[in-house]
């Protein structure tokens, strides 16, 4: 009985103590963005697409990791003089350091490249939005 007390003690002891040495938000910038995809694109420019954005991280200093996959639900936004919504169905999210990597990321030559094989799997046009950590 003793030993169940006791085991009772630590569990709610560490309930109190984890959250307590939880880390704070992150600091980083997530920077995401939804597209259209193109319905010719073919299974080569998909797999181009797909290295291309996973080498990222290794050509852009301050880009740290990359995360591409298909929308678990389609976004459907309306444009500027559009009947018809646009259905995004595609989604990319990108941890970079802070603001001043977003920067460097948007400039640097290894981005100009690889928007060259991401124009081949998509719509022209996306539904971005950045996320700074507190």
């Amino acid at each position: 009985m003793r030993s169940l007390a006791i085991l009772t003690i630590a569990l709610l002891a560490a309930l109190v103590v984890l959250p307590a040495s939880a880390p704070a938000g992150e600091k980083a910038l997530m920077h995401c963005f939804a597209f259209t995809v193109i319905d010719g694109a073919s299974d080569a420019d998909w797999a181009a697409f797909k290295k291309a954005t996973n080498e990222l991280p290794s050509k852009i200093d301050g880009l740290s990791k990359v995360w591409l996959g298909k929308l678990r639900r389609p976004l459907r936004q309306f444009g500027r003089n559009q009947a018809q919504p646009m259905e995004r169905q595609w989604g990319v999210c990108m941890e970079m350091a802070d603001e001043n990597a977003l920067a460097v990321y948007a400039d640097h030559e290894a981005h100009t490249e690889w928007v060259k094989v991401y124009s081949k799997v998509r719509v022209a046009g996306t539904t971005t939005f950045d996320i700074l950590g507190e």
